[in-house]
């Protein structure tokens, strides 16, 4: 019977990787490929665009159709840009990130560490939240805002966020604190550390990986809402998604591509910007998650 020589395995093993690495960037290129339209476009003159060539690097480069999405495109009602409803989202996003890590993080550190009776049952209500749509909730949160005087404010969209947010960050902390080591909480609680002593000088130090995991993807759900902000926001609260579409939709006569592209890259931007520093920490949280979990 032929044996392989050792030449003969390295060279297939060569050429199925070249194979293997060839099909990934087909692979990359066939998902990258509308990217690459929007941000060329995004900087030619809308009568270059016209011509068909979308595909084309721009023979006139121009930067005029992001100042006009960011200070100058008609949006609702009012000529504005772009810039008051990315400030809306940075004034959404950031606390409601905030404050939905830290009560995750709470909830898994009492569902883990302190338990009480039914908590498995607690902790299955807070799961279950975490698969009821967006449009089921959307009335029963509109009557709460208006009880409590939030609609149509930043706040009550930073409420919102919070409270469908909170599943999903107890689940993660949950399962990253399951098995932390509960000797050195004992230990602690001998030495008599209270309940904040402890979250605060034990648990929390060692949380980087998950806390990573949750400020993104906390992150990306919160910016990228549509729906959320179209039915609880005003004209003076609207985030950037919401604006985006309207500054598609309120086009009359001839359509601006470049601005559109413009807008739809400048909506995007921030959580490229997130996964591009931080990605291999979020893969490295999720990892770290499943272990322990």
């Amino acid at each position: 019977m032929a044996v392989s020589s050792p030449d003969t395995a390295v060279r297939t093993g060569r050429v199925t990787r070249a194979l293997i690495y060839a099909l990934l960037i087909v692979f990359a290129v066939y998902y990258l490929l509308p990217f690459y339209v929007m941000v060329v476009n995004s900087f030619k003159p809308l009568d270059e665009i016209r011509g068909g060539a979308m595909l084309a690097l721009p023979k006139l480069f121009t930067v005029e159709p992001w100042l006009t999405a960011w200070n100058s495109a008609q949006i609702g009602v009012s000529p504005t840009g772009l810039s008051p409803y990315f400030i809306n989202s940075i004034l959404m996003v950031v606390p409601a990130v905030a404050l939905s890590t830290v009560f995750g993080a709470i909830n898994g550190y009492v569902l883990t560490k302190w338990r009480f009776p039914g908590h498995d049952i607690v902790f299955g209500m807070m799961l279950l939240a975490c698969f009821i749509p967006f449009q089921i909730v959307l009335i029963p949160m509109a009557r709460i805002l208006g009880l409590v005087g939030l609609a149509g404010s930043t706040p009550g969209l930073v409420m919102v966020h919070v409270v469908y947010g909170i599943g999903f960050t107890t689940l993660f902390f949950r399962n990253y604190y399951e098995a932390f080591p509960t000797e050195l909480v004992k230990a602690a609680q001998i030495d008599g550390a209270s309940f904040w002593q402890i979250f605060f000088r034990i648990l929390l130090p060692s949380s980087g990986p998950i806390i990573v995991v949750t400020v993104i993807w906390q992150f990306t759900n919160v910016w990228n809402d549509f729906l959320f902000g179209a039915s609880f926001g005003d004209f003076d609260s609207m985030p950037m998604t919401v604006a985006l579409n309207n500054l598609v939709s309120s086009s009359t006569g001839v359509k601006e591509y470049n601005v559109h592209f413009a807008g739809a890259i400048m909506a995007a931007l921030p959580t490229l910007v997130v996964y591009i520093v931080s990605g291999r920490y979020f893969v490295r949280g999720l990892m770290a998650g499943a272990v322990k979990g």
